[in-house]
């Protein structure tokens, strides 16, 4: 049937997902999408919005809420960062934002409404309208804790989503925001270390703890450890944001460490700005690695 096969051409480019609207305007009638939806052809997500199939490609729930909140709709808080990727897990809860207009979400779909959003925080992401990466990071800094937080700016960076420039003008927009503060101490600059210093503080830390003290800058299977416990294959190395930030330097240190966990050495990565504002969590870490790898 020619309407079908228009419908399967839309659905493709929405990750399956299509609206009612969508399918009366290539042809379809409601008697026709009753019978598809009984014959199983596609299945009803929400009122208006449909799924062609019966598996579900991983960004299709997140397609159909948007699509179900109408034109204008967007994607946002913490299933916008999984879709940027700066969240590990998929979002259980889907949120949409929209704008200047009163709307209900469907179960499972939070909504949030909005009077303004600059039109710089508006975007696509595989196809998907959501909020920018920065006015996520916002978003999302209401949502989570202010490590989890640290991460996914540090990821943003990482794969250059985000500048100074666009998260002070997160700033700069929405001063009152609720996730406000916590996106400022999240991209404030960090401690002003070298690397030697950074060692220095952290093996100031562990002879504190009296934690057993390791050896440092060793070469190990062609690469230099900053920290190295060989007794307990242990390695710690200290990670730099102006170092550490290059997609390029990204793989790079995950290269080494897929390498060094192959030879049996656990590696913990640690930040300068953890060695000088948590302190007591590095060290509480490195005391557990240390107690695994001796009972081990």
């Amino acid at each position: 049937m020619v309407a079908d096969r228009a419908a399967a051409a839309v659905a493709r480019g929405q990750h399956t997902a299509i609206t009612f609207a969508q399918l009366v305007a290539v042809g379809h009638t409601r008697a026709s999408i009753r019978h598809r939806v009984a014959s199983g052809w596609m299945r009803r997500q929400h009122r208006g919005v449909y799924l062609l199939g019966a598996v579900d490609p991983p960004l299709a729930r997140a397609m159909a809420a948007v699509l179900a909140l109408g034109d204008g709709a967007l994607l946002s808080h913490h299933p916008a960062a999984v879709l940027f990727g700066l969240r590990p897990s998929p979002a259980q809860e889907m949120h949409v934002t929209v704008v200047k207009r009163n709307a209900s979400g469907p179960p499972g779909v939070m909504v949030h409404r909005l009077c303004h959003l600059h039109p710089s925080d508006i975007t696509r992401r595989h196809g998907i309208p959501t909020t920018s990466p920065a006015r996520t990071l916002l978003d999302l800094a209401t949502q989570v804790s202010q490590r989890d937080l640290d991460r996914a700016v540090n990821e943003a960076r990482v794969q250059r989503l985000v500048s100074e420039l666009s998260l002070n003008a997160q700033f700069a927009r929405y001063p009152h925001h609720r996730g406000t503060l916590a996106l400022k101490r999240a991209t404030l600059d960090e401690p002003k270390l070298t690397r030697s210093e950074a060692e220095r503080r952290l093996l100031e830390l562990i002879r504190a703890a009296r934690l057993p003290e390791p050896e440092t800058n060793v070469m190990l299977h062609g690469h230099e450890a900053d920290m190295l416990w060989r007794d307990l294959h242990l390695v710690v190395e200290i990670d730099s944001f102006q170092f550490h930030s290059t997609r390029a330097a990204f793989e790079r240190d995950r290269r080494r460490d897929a390498k060094l966990q192959t030879a049996g050495y656990r590696v913990i990565r640690v930040t300068w700005r953890q060695i000088t504002d948590h302190a007591a969590e590095v060290v509480a870490t490195l005391a557990r690695a240390s107690a695994s790898a001796v009972k081990a």
